[in-house]
């Protein structure tokens, strides 16, 4: 997603600048924008939905979703109801360039402090996530 934001963004401010509309830039944005949605319909997505479903405990399993979830759909209608301002502000390819950045730093956060869950049990995963104090 990071590397697909990126290549919209460049694309992006690359046909802001240019007085001619290069067809290759055109056709960097269609696909870079293609392939984000590609990958976040197959990892960040669903994957987002599934561990905030497995990180807590059972007791507090049903609060904790509902939290997630709110705390989710609050942070998406902010970036939805800020986008165009900042777009405005910072150019269509610069907000994309911003996002590619947090894709980035997301990215490097889930792989260095979210530990993995496949193929274990709601009781080996309480386990990763018990206070070792």
């Amino acid at each position: 997603m990071t590397v697909s934001l990126a290549g919209l963004g460049m694309g992006s401010a690359l046909l802001e600048r240019s007085g001619s509309k290069p067809t290759w830039a055109i056709v960097l944005c269609v696909v870079a924008l293609c392939a984000d949605v590609s990958f976040f319909s197959i990892g960040l997505g669903p994957v987002t939905w599934v561990y905030s479903s497995e990180v807590f405990p059972t007791r507090l399993r049903a609060q904790g979703t509902s939290l997630a979830i709110a705390v989710n759909r609050l942070v998406s209608g902010a970036v939805a109801m800020s986008f165009l301002s900042i777009s405005r502000e910072i150019t269509f390819g610069g907000m994309f360039l911003v996002l590619a950045g947090l894709m980035g730093l997301a990215t490097v956060f889930f792989y260095f402090f979210l530990p993995e869950t496949k193929g274990k049990s709601l009781e080996e995963i309480g386990a990763l996530f018990e206070d070792k104090d």
